[in-house]
């Protein structure tokens, strides 16, 4: 089971977690857990086709999962996963 850590703009859809379980051979099956679990995080995760939202960064061991495979990165039960959306603004 991978720990998965929510960044604080997802805490309140996870009943206010730091970190959760999930179970999955993959990152997309890892995240699909998430989400299955807590569907109020999905649209934050996900885009339309399934794939993860361009404004979310996901990292696993703290690799960018989208220069390794992207959802298809393999997950030991070990690995940890860290959500972290794109932040804006600036001047």
């Amino acid at each position: 089971m991978a720990i998965v850590r929510i960044p604080p703009v997802l805490r309140p859809s996870v009943g206010g977690e730091r970190e959760v379980n999930a179970e999955g051979g993959n990152v997309g099956d890892v995240l699909r857990a998430l989400t299955s679990e807590h569907p109020d995080t999905s649209a934050q995760i996900f885009g339309p086709e399934g794939d993860l939202n361009r404004y979310v960064n996901v990292y696993l061991n703290d690799e960018d999962v989208r220069v390794l495979d992207g959802l298809d990165t393999t997950v030991g039960g070990a690995d940890v996963l860290v959500i972290l959306p794109a932040m804006a603004g600036g001047a």
